[in-house]
């Protein structure tokens, strides 16, 4: 049995519970993080001395760092899947994608989400907001434009580059105080990945 530590509204944790939907997976997942706390205890720092979440534990082997759950989930358990393409160009590419998002795409937004969705809206700087959020849009637009002709990501299937960038794709279009502007290749793309069961059971519920 697979063990997953960390709180079901984080969006890296979301990313990892997904994939062991797509994979058919079953774990157990203890909260930690935030109001739940035990992710700066000493059990849980001798796991990932990081102190974030996720840290997947499997047997008696421990990973931490979401994309590098996701892929080892892929490359252990899903033999099959079309998840981490073998195809050394396509895997490459996917690659791309999951380290933008953590490099590039994550840093940008979380201002803007912790903006929105966790500070109080009295205690918001709205003129610093939307400046973010613009820097944001930047970035969903080279998504866009990449998915002009294209139904996934990158090869002919659903990838991890989908269900990464699917994942915070739902923070973007789940604030609403956004003043977002019509991007129709990556709303398609998204209502496509939404429509995933992994998605509407784990990354659709309310943003907290």
């Amino acid at each position: 049995m697979l063990t997953i530590w960390g709180r079901a509204n984080s969006v890296n944790v979301q990313k990892v519970l997904w994939c062991c939907d797509e994979l058919g997976l079953e774990y157990e997942r203890i909260d930690a993080g935030l109001q739940y706390g035990r992710n700066h205890e000493p059990d849980y720092l001798a796991m990932n001395p990081m102190g974030r979440v996720p840290t997947l534990v499997d047997g008696d082997f421990v990973l931490w760092e979401s994309n590098a759950i996701i892929r080892y989930l892929v490359m252990q358990y899903g033999e099959k899947s079309t998840l981490y393409p073998a195809d050394a160009k396509t895997r490459a590419s996917v690659d791309r994608w999951l380290d933008w998002t953590l490099s590039t795409l994550q840093p940008a937004e979380r201002p803007v989400f912790w903006g929105y969705i966790r500070t109080p809206a009295p205690k918001r700087r709205v003129d610093q907001l939307e400046a973010d959020a613009r820097e944001v849009e930047k970035l969903w637009r080279v998504i866009d434009a990449h998915l002009e002709d294209r139904d996934y990501l990158e090869g002919n299937a659903f990838t991890l580059a989908d269900l990464v960038i699917a994942a915070y794709a739902r923070r973007w279009f789940g604030i609403a105080e956004l003043d977002r502007p019509a991007l129709r290749a990556l709303e398609r793309w998204y209502a496509q990945q939404s429509a995933r069961a992994g998605f509407e059971r784990y990354v659709a519920p309310e943003l907290t």
